[in-house]
């Protein structure tokens, strides 16, 4: 086992992405979520890196990577940063697991550039546009953006976290919202183009990438759960459960990890 740790920088297209290797074995890529924050999988990488050589990255814009584009990021965009941390490190062919947005990126570039794919995790992946009540979460979308470009940003999180399974949201009403200018430039650039992303099905289909939905035990009944089911169905592809919920893989990472490597080629 290689516990070395290495961090570079990976210059795309208008931003400059933080990245980290760590470990030694076949090579995984962790597309970050949420706040598109490599740290947020640190307790999973370093369990997975035992065995794997472990891709992550800060998403362009967010903690220490730079971005100097400007309005809408598509998740095209994302994908082919995604794409580029993969050439920085040297790999061709990864295996890839994204949770939340960063598995809405993954399908996107397993769907775009299924050569540099060989298997893929998508954990409850937003894509609520293949849900029948998918206006409902468009207006609930726009409403977070709306709450957060007036300047209430902590009612934008609130409102968006209130629909997650395990957040277990604490009372912020008398604090700051930590990484508040994250969350900002979540629902000012990004969060909307999450929300109304289709994955390409047809691309998905027809592709050699191995692909697994997967979704928590804990989610069942929320938000995430039944996005990652109806694909799964769409494509009819395997459907995975894994423990705990939407945040597991940070909150959870022991057994999280123990499930997931089980998924993992």
């Amino acid at each position: 086992m290689n516990s070395d740790v290495s961090t570079g920088a990976c210059v795309v297209e208008d931003a400059e992405l933080h990245v980290r290797q760590e470990g030694d074995g076949a090579p995984l890529l962790l597309v970050p979520g949420g706040l598109g924050a490599a740290d947020s999988y640190r307790a999973l990488a370093k369990r997975l890196s035992t065995d794997h050589t472990v891709l992550t990255y800060d998403r362009r814009g967010h903690f220490r990577s730079t971005d100097d584009s400007t309005g809408p990021i598509p998740v095209a965009r994302h994908a082919a940063d995604a794409r580029a941390v993969i050439d920085y490190f040297g790999f061709g062919e990864v295996t890839v697991f994204g949770s939340s947005a960063g598995a809405v990126i993954a399908l996107d570039l397993a769907a775009r550039y299924p050569e540099t794919v060989s298997a893929l995790i998508a954990h409850e992946p937003p894509v609520v546009g293949l849900l029948p009540d998918a206006e409902d979460w468009f207006a609930d979308a726009d409403a977070q953006v709306e709450l957060a470009r007036s300047g209430d940003v902590l009612g934008a999180f609130t409102r968006f976290v209130s629909t997650i399974a395990g957040a277990a949201l604490p009372d912020l009403r008398a604090v700051r919202l930590p990484n508040e200018t994250e969350w900002a430039r979540l629902f000012d650039r990004e969060i909307l183009e999450f929300y109304h992303y289709l994955p390409d099905i047809p691309a998905l289909r027809k592709s050699w990438v191995d692909v697994t939905l997967a979704a928590g035990e804990g989610s069942r009944g929320h938000f995430h759960y039944a996005p990652a089911r109806a694909l799964a169905l769409e494509l009819g592809l395997p459907f995975a459960e894994l423990p705990g919920a939407h945040l597991a893989p940070q909150r959870n990472p022991a057994q999280f990890s123990d499930a997931l490597r089980r998924l993992l080629p």
